[in-house]
């Protein structure tokens, strides 16, 4: 674009300017930690008028189950009547899921207004700043809490993008800070221990501010939140000390969970499947029930109602095509394969599996198809859009590494998808998995959604 004038932008030109900004989720050159400064992002934020300060924040880091517990608390808080904004990443299909009035992405309209809104601040602080240009990410935080702050919300829930301490959403002091579970993911930006991780993600925990844990599978995470809160005289909160929970019947609809604590029973049913979500159930609950602590109306009842009408695609999906029991799940890192793999059973049966798997370069592809192998696939490695995909050829050599059984490649999804169904016999079950952005491509090939495409990615993106 040439021109000065934001005021008036198509959501087409709104979406050119802002994928013009330094974009760290699909460059394939990670610029190491000196160049991110939460002063930046604070400078933003001020320039738009303090809107990190605007609305009650609730602050969600993790590795693993961040997204299903942001969807859970926003789902809580508007069963509750508050009118609550989400800030989630990345997006499936289009750029406006990241920003949404409970469950609801904004319209394209909206997205072109506040880039047309918050422009003149991003190139201010470009041009009188001391640490160089916004962040795509960084103008993304920015905007959400604009438009939070515009609707009048009454809470805004955060997801942290990567790690915590140095993430553009940790310029906030939230009502409540959560963390979910731990495993090792982005080693090479976060560090290739759990302490290490752990700390990373812990940099949220704020002066005073009371945080809830998820349930970890590593005791050294633990001790790493129970040092740092400490340091910080934040209260923290254990979701599995405050809950016991079963998980009752369950079937490819939703599952029933049931929460005990020390003075409440919740009986609860949810559509996201999978036995490791009653962890995020638990978490949810536990922050809802802080927030009620500090003064919020958050009935029982809402609570309920919010479990059972969250929706969160692109998890444990479980769909039939042509007759064909075909899952889809983002799982990304090896812990969230093993658990997917552990609960496929639970809810689908089958004899054999055709595995349609793609990965992202530094998400660990030889340890998720190790954790993979127990169901003995037959792999058809796939090639997404996503300029960090490996290609289909560097799959496969791995696949041949690991001696597992490769019968096709393709570099598109749709095609492997496709293939898959065709081999799959009767009792077959088609899993796909591997990163989120295989998984969007299945979910528009299933239910023909036309993704946007942009010009850093395989473009040019589509004009409407």
């Amino acid at each position: 674009m040439t021109t000065n004038n934001y005021s008036d932008l198509t959501y087409d030109q709104a979406v050119d300017l802002a994928m013009s900004l330094a974009d760290f989720e699909r460059t394939t050159n990670w610029p190491g930690h000196s160049f991110f400064h939460l002063e930046r992002v604070q400078m933003l934020a001020e320039r738009l008028g303090d809107v990190d300060k605007a609305v009650p924040a609730v602050h969600v880091a993790g590795t693993k189950g961040k997204g299903s517990t942001c969807a859970l608390i926003t789902s809580i808080l508007t069963q509750a009547g508050y009118k609550v904004g989400l800030f989630t990443s990345p997006h499936l299909h289009s750029v406006c899921e990241r920003i949404r009035v409970g469950l609801e992405p904004i319209s394209t309209t909206d997205y072109a207004a506040l880039i047309g809104q918050i422009w003149p601040a991003v190139k201010s602080v470009e041009r009188d700043g001391e640490y160089g240009g916004v962040s795509f990410f960084e103008m993304l935080t920015g905007l959400a809490m604009a438009h939070f702050r515009n609707i009048g919300a009454d809470f805004q829930v955060l997801e942290v993008g990567m790690g915590g301490r140095l993430d553009s959403t940790n310029i906030v002091t939230p009502e409540v800070s959560v963390i979910t579970s731990i495993s090792l993911d982005h080693v090479n930006v976060l560090g290739d221990t759990i302490e290490k991780i752990a700390s990373a993600k812990a940099g949220i925990i704020k002066d005073k501010v009371p945080c809830v844990v998820g349930p970890q599978a590593e005791s050294d995470a633990m001790r790493v939140f129970e040092r740092v809160s400490e340091e910080h005289k934040a209260r923290l909160i254990s979701a599995s000390d405050r809950f016991k929970w079963d998980v009752g019947s369950s079937d490819i609809h939703g599952q029933e969970i049931t929460l005990i604590g020390s003075d409440k029973t919740y009986s609860l049913w949810t559509p996201l499947l999978g036995d490791y979500q009653a962890e995020n159930v638990a978490t949810a609950v536990a922050t809802a029930e802080v927030l009620i602590e500090k003064g919020y109306d958050i009935p029982a009842d809402a609570i309920s109602a919010g479990v059972s009408s969250v929706s969160w695609p692109g998890r444990f999906e479980v769909f039939n095509i042509d007759g064909k029991t075909v899952v889809a799940d983002g799982a990304h890192n090896p812990y969230s394969v093993a658990r997917l793999v552990e609960n496929l059973r639970g809810y689908v049966q089958f004899d054999g599996v055709i595995l349609v798997y793609g990965a992202l370069r530094g998400h660990s592809a030889r340890d998720m198809l190790t954790e993979l192998d127990v169901l003995d696939p037959s792999i058809v490695a796939v090639h997404s859009r996503h300029p960090r995909s490996s290609h289909s050829e560097e799959v496969a050599e791995t696949v041949r590494d690991l001696r597992m059984n490769l019968v096709s490649r393709f570099e598109s999804v749709a095609e492997g998808l496709r293939k898959a169904v065709e081999i799959a016999g009767p009792s077959d079950l088609v899993l796909c998995t591997g990163s989120l952005a295989v998984v969007a491509e299945v979910l528009e090939e299933i239910h023909g959604i036309e993704p946007e495409l942009y010009e850093n990615l395989k473009g040019p993106r589509p004009r409407s």
